[in-house]
């Protein structure tokens, strides 16, 4: 493989999606705006850009299209309000940066981006992380440039039974090495729990690879809780050794399993190729601690990797010089 065909990105709307009843017009709308995303990922490389500059590109658009939960679109806290995350990391340097529990910034990712460039921190919170956002040139909104419709009634339903709703609470596919025994693969009744983290991963024409994540949580969260997503090692990690990986699923089983982290730990102490180290941790690791959702993944030789263990996950595949490809359900 050259250095050019091995430059790839791939990203991810969240595992855990709408149903396969749902119109052929609206299926085309998602894999439409997936493939708008990874249009844009594909230009910076293309164009011989770097890979962490192609991941801050794709996850830039997917936080501005609120048919996904990350920047507008993103979920309302119990509160009403919105929390976002975001991380970013370079698999050469290993330089990261993340940001967690902002309300007013337009793009997380930005901001993310902002810390892995000019703060010696990792991760910032709250309002000082908003305020050194806005002082490295993030664009501030009013709150409620998040809101969409659909997410506030969804608020509603939740606060209505008095649930939060995990944005990827669907059931496991059934594996050989875990059948529990209430979960199957049927469509779950509750149509609020289908929509989740949003992700970016690619790795450039000089074998560099990046990672990002950004979300809004979950819906009916408490004040102040954060997921996987802000986390280096659980939502988001890059390492040009191994590999780079963004998450999307129930945040607290990806904490507890490290697991973007333990991808690229089975690569590089158990020899395990990059499919087989996120099959792993996705059907194995996860399962245990109840954990439901996906991957994507990218290796410096530009191989991917996408599993999930719900009913489907938003994803795409885009190589340099070739047409995206977009899926939904398996």
């Amino acid at each position: 493989m050259s250095h050019a065909q091995r430059a790839v990105i791939a990203i991810h709307g969240g595992a855990g999606t709408i149903s396969r009843d749902t119109s052929p017009e609206e299926l085309k709308a998602y894999h439409e705006a997936l493939a708008d995303v990874l249009r844009a990922g594909q230009a910076v490389l293309a164009a011989g850009g770097s890979a962490l500059d192609a991941v801050t590109e794709a996850v830039r658009h997917l936080e501005d299209c609120p048919r996904f939960n990350a920047g507008r679109g993103a979920v309302f806290t119990h509160e009403g309000t919105h929390e976002l995350d975001a991380a970013i990391m370079d698999g050469t340097t290993l330089d990261a940066g993340a940001i967690a529990c902002v309300h007013r910034v337009r793009n997380p990712i930005l901001a993310a981006r902002s810390v892995l460039e000019h703060s010696p921190h990792v991760l910032l919170v709250g309002d000082g992380a908003e305020a050194f956002a806005a002082a490295h040139g993030a664009e501030l909104v009013e709150p409620d440039y998040f809101f969409t419709e659909a997410r506030y009634a969804q608020l509603q339903r939740a606060l209505a039974n008095a649930a939060v709703s995990l944005d990827h609470d669907m059931p496991l596919k059934a594996t050989e090495t875990s059948r529990p025994s209430n979960t199957s693969n049927k469509e779950p009744i509750d149509p609020d729990t289908k929509f989740g983290t949003v992700g970016a991963v690619a790795c450039d024409i000089h074998g560099h690879v990046a990672a990002a994540t950004s979300t809004g949580g979950m819906t009916n969260k408490a004040i102040g809780r954060v997921g996987d997503s802000p986390l280096i090692g659980a939502g988001c990690y890059a390492n040009d050794a191994t590999a780079a990986v963004s998450a999307t699923g129930t945040g607290e089983a990806f904490i507890r399993t490290v697991a973007c982290y333990e991808v690229g730990a089975l690569m590089a102490y158990a020899g395990l190729s990059l499919a087989d180290a996120a099959e792993r941790v996705i059907h194995e690791r996860l399962p245990r601690v109840q954990g439901r959702g996906g991957l994507i993944a990218v290796d410096a030789q530009g191989n991917v990797a996408l599993p999930f263990n719900t009913e489907g996950m938003y994803r795409g595949v885009a190589r340099v010089g070739e047409t995206p490809v977009t899926a939904i359900h398996e």
